[in-house]
């Protein structure tokens, strides 16, 4: 019981996830020295810093710690005494910059002691004291969270990523419902990171553990920043509200309103992976075309050890609840055209659509979007795409021993959810893949079997390159509803399931490269949209 959540939290990204390969990235490539800014780094410490133009030295300080650094010297100065770099500060694009890691030693000694929340309860977790680490907690998360577990929680995170080495490098962001504290940490085997989420009154409300992988993303050519704004919006309310973006198209509304539902697993607003953001990709290109988008970090994001720490965790409380939400927050908007309000889903969310439709009782959802949406069952899915992926492994030429670990755990989980004998009411002991609950209440859901009892606008995109939602689950979108006169359909050559073009075989490897949607994609979405109203 005790190793329950730390799994939960270490496993999240699959947890409730369609298998993404877990070869993408390298550890170490992550593992290489980290070349930042120095303002920019002394910012995320709370650093004070002063440039002198004339000798040209840079000046940082905080509570009684000083460090001098001087352009082009491989000398630094830490409260009057001389410390060797491992080489010269340099300017690079007119800012100084060096290793990130220097700078973090410094301000991190034990001379500077913080007095913030996070700090202080990381310094217990560090330690292994539970008990006193329980003491800067929310209550929400004081009930769902044993002190023992707080006792295990740093030496499960090494046995899992490796031994720490040296000093973390603290940032934080704020955002509609916490302030987020982030603790980058070198080690052993692979980076990784732990995020704190501080409630208004300063407790920590929630937590998240994973690898620290690079993002490579960059801005698609179709972002256009003067088409558009963006405001920090709340989506639902109460102990699971989360945090949204709102991009407007800049003009006279009311505007069409789109609301974006994520994948599968822990992911923010924009479904970062790797290279790839496609769901800021789809807002930016949507909002310069006239069509204000919401979108918004997941309940498995925001809400991590919360919901891993729910017993009866649901398909309907990950997905549908918020997206419901979200429609009623644009709804409310009088910059919103309220007859004119889509949604679309992306994967797991295009899987729940028809859960999703079933649930806008009020009828305030004037079309919906799967994108790259199973039509079938969640395991018999998991199934068909680990399938997939070693069929177009092996036709690569390439090793598929790492991809035969994961179809043999996977495998058994697939075995033990159609295993007649569990259900919602007996659950399996020791599952592997908590919680259990959520596994077995949707195990008879077959998404095409509700939507052929519903009507009302449907689009069905799908990439004929995608490796975790084969084309065969486009096909059986069509056959499945061909009785449906108000639904389109569409496929894209060598679109991959992050929505971009990928002249390669996609295997979920290239998804470490810079990549962006198929402005293909957004153009019919958008007349789609406009055709609709």
């Amino acid at each position: 019981m005790k190793n329950k959540v730390i799994r939960s939290i270490t496993l999240a990204s699959i947890a409730l996830s369609l298998a993404i390969p877990m070869a993408s990235v390298s550890a170490a490539s992550l593992q290489k020295e980290t070349i930042v800014p120095v303002r920019e780094t002394a910012k995320n410490l709370g650093v004070e810093v002063k440039w002198d133009q004339t000798s040209h030295t840079i000046t940082l300080t905080k509570d009684t710690t000083t460090l001098i650094l001087t352009i082009g010297n491989s000398q630094a100065i830490v409260n009057g005494k001389s410390i060797a770099l491992a080489g010269p500060l340099r300017i690079v694009s007119n800012q100084a910059v060096m290793p990130v890691e220097f700078i973090t030693n410094v301000f991190a000694s034990k001379e500077a002691a913080s007095t913030d929340t996070s700090d202080l309860f990381f310094d217990q977790i560090k330690a292994g004291n539970g008990t006193k680490a329980a003491e800067y907690l929310s209550p929400t998360l004081k009930q769902t969270l044993p002190t023992q577990m707080l006792d295990t929680l740093w030496g499960n995170s090494e046995k899992a990523y490796g031994e720490a080495i040296g000093e973390p490098l603290k940032s934080e962001k704020t955002n509609a419902i916490h302030r987020n504290v982030t603790y980058n940490i070198k080690s052993t085997i692979i980076p990784f990171s732990i995020t704190l989420r501080l409630n208004q009154e300063g407790q920590i409300d929630d937590l998240n553990i994973a690898a620290a992988t690079p993002s490579t993303y960059q801005k698609p050519s179709y972002d256009n920043p003067a088409s558009y704004t963006e405001q920090e919006v709340t989506v639902g309310s109460g102990t699971l509200a989360l945090p949204g973006t709102l991009s407007m198209p800049v003009g006279k509304g009311p505007f069409p309103a789109l609301v974006l539902v994520h994948g599968s697993g822990i992911s923010d607003r924009d479904s970062s992976a790797g290279g790839a953001k496609p769901l800021r990709d789809l807002a930016v290109g949507l909002a310069a075309k006239g069509i204000a988008v919401l979108r918004y970090d997941k309940v498995t994001y925001e809400h991590t050890l919360k919901v891993a720490t729910t017993p009866k965790f649901t398909l309907k409380n990950e997905t549908v609840d918020h997206a419901i939400s979200a429609v009623a927050l644009l709804k409310s908007n009088p910059m919103i055209a309220s007859s004119d309000i889509y949604v679309a889903g992306h994967s797991q969310g295009g899987f729940a659509m028809p859960l999703i439709v079933a649930a806008d009782t009020g009828g305030d959802i004037a079309g919906t979007i799967i994108l790259a949406g199973p039509s079938s069952p969640y395991v018999d899915v998991l199934a068909v795409q680990l399938k997939e992926i070693i069929s177009r492994m092996k036709g690569l030429g390439q090793d598929t021993a790492p991809y035969e670990a994961q179809v043999a755990m996977w495998s058994s989980v697939i075995s033990t959810v159609n295993d007649p004998q569990y259900s919602v009411d007996h659950l399996p002991e020791n599952f592997p893949i908590q919680p259990a609950y959520w596994w077995f209440e949707q195990r008879d859901y077959k998404p095409t079997d509700l939507a052929k009892k519903q009507s009302g606008h449907m689009l069905v995109l799908q990439g004929e390159n995608d490796v975790q939602v084969p084309l065969s689950e486009f096909n059986t979108w069509k056959s499945e509803l061909k009785n449906r006169p108000d639904v389109e359909y569409k496929s894209y050559p060598n679109v991959t399931h992050l929505l971009n073009a990928y002249s390669g075989v996609s295997t979920g490897q290239e998804y470490a490269l810079p990549s962006n949607v198929s402005s293909n994609i957004i153009d019919d979405i958008a007349t789609w949209i406009k055709k609709s109203k």
